[in-house]
């Protein structure tokens, strides 16, 4: 077996790629912090009862799995970073206000993700806790689509659902985590002739709701006015319909390149969101670049729910679709012993300027950098002047 071959779907990130990556990362997270974010970094390996409590225990089959050596407990790789926010919005922190907190990481799935490439990411998101406003879904919409234009990729296509509407049509009836999992299936790949089979033991009034719900796809304004006329009339499926008209309306200003629809058979993470929720699209990508949305109970499990919403999304696939980034300009300096051209050297890197020392026969070796200047003795001292 060749040693330097990697697990199926683990890959390594290359200089230039890598540079990319590191850039956008910097330029997000500086982003965030413009809003009020606070940086966290949860730790890459928990106890996976800890790892898989409440919503995170929809993720147990992407999570890898080792035994404490010291403990002798099973832990857990992460394959996703929210529920450790939760805990720590919920036990390390717990304010009573408005958290923003935000967090860049690896994450590991023991499966490739669907339509994805990698088994591993690098995760970077952001959560509000203690908001339960649109204004606090807004703010994260808003956020999510300015991360996206960072790249310098202007067309974004927001496609906007509501756990709400599904959870206000099934109100009155009781069913199963299992069936629910099987309607989930049904709406998502638009079954008609499987959900009415499947609708068959539910009251005919409630049957013809979740049909209805699968046309309910397309422009905002023809699907609202549609779920308005045709959904059930209760309090619960009107709040989640108000909710979405209003964040249609404020998300109109967010700039030109933005095309929203509305779908509200789109219940991926049904079980796991409360409110809202919200996938970005981009051109040449098939699956979502991002998703989020609210999920008022993700810190239920950690003994203190209160609302959240926020988004994440994969750095390393959103940077692979920015432009490629061109080499970074550097001075040349010669590799040679002399205190007066090091005191040169030091100076110019504290200022954010690229040095490399390098023999003159191994500039052509260079990649990741242009040297594009070079350090020349003249008289007593070093300067700077254009390479020939």
């Amino acid at each position: 077996m060749n040693r330097w071959l990697l697990p199926e779907d683990i890959a390594d990130v290359l200089p230039s790629e890598a540079r990319k990556v590191e850039a956008l990362r910097r330029a997000i997270l500086d982003l965030y912090r413009s809003y009020g974010y606070e940086l966290v970094s949860p730790p890459i390996l928990e106890f996976l009862d800890s790892l898989l409590t409440g919503t995170g225990s929809d993720l147990n089959l992407q999570t890898f799995k080792l035994v404490d050596q010291l403990s002798g407990r099973t832990l857990g790789l992460r394959a996703d970073i929210t529920p450790q926010v939760a805990r720590i919005d919920a036990h390390l922190l717990n304010r009573s206000g408005v958290t923003r907190l935000c967090y860049a990481g690896t994450v590991a799935h023991a499966r490739t993700p669907v339509g994805r490439s990698a088994r591993e990411e690098l995760l970077l998101g952001a959560e509000i806790y203690g908001c339960a406003g649109w204004e606090a879904d807004f703010e994260a919409i808003t956020l999510l689509l300015k991360s996206i234009r960072l790249t310098g990729l202007s067309k974004i296509y927001l496609d906007l659902s509501h756990a709400g509407v599904l959870a206000g049509i099934l109100e009155e009836v009781s069913i199963s985590e299992s069936n629910v999992e099987i309607l989930y299936g049904l709406l998502q790949t638009k079954d008609l002739s499987g959900l009415a089979q499947w609708t068959s033991f539910l009251p005919e009034s409630i049957a013809k709701a979740l049909q209805v719900l699968m046309d309910l796809n397309g422009p905002p304004g023809k699907v609202i006015e549609n779920a308005k006329r045709l959904l059930p009339k209760n309090k619960t499926i009107e709040q989640s319909i108000a909710d979405l008209e209003r964040l249609v309306i404020a998300s109109g200003g967010l700039g030109e390149g933005l095309e929203i629809s509305l779908d509200l058979a789109d219940l991926r993470g049904f079980q796991y969101h409360s409110g809202v929720m919200f996938s970005a699209y981009v051109d040449n990508l098939p699956q979502p670049i991002a998703r989020g949305g609210r999920y008022d109970h993700v810190g239920q499990a950690f003994g203190r729910s209160r609302p959240a919403t926020g988004f994440s999304f994969d750095l390393l696939t959103l940077a692979g679709l920015s432009l490629p980034s061109q080499p970074e300009t550097a001075i040349f300096a010669p590799w040679v012993d002399d205190a007066d051209l090091q005191t040169t050297i030091d100076g110019l890197r504290s200022k954010g300027r690229v040095v490399i020392q390098l023999m003159p026969q191994d500039l052509e070796y260079l990649s990741e950098y242009q040297c594009t200047h070079q350090l020349t003795k003249n008289g007593n001292s070093w300067e700077v002047i254009l390479l020939k």
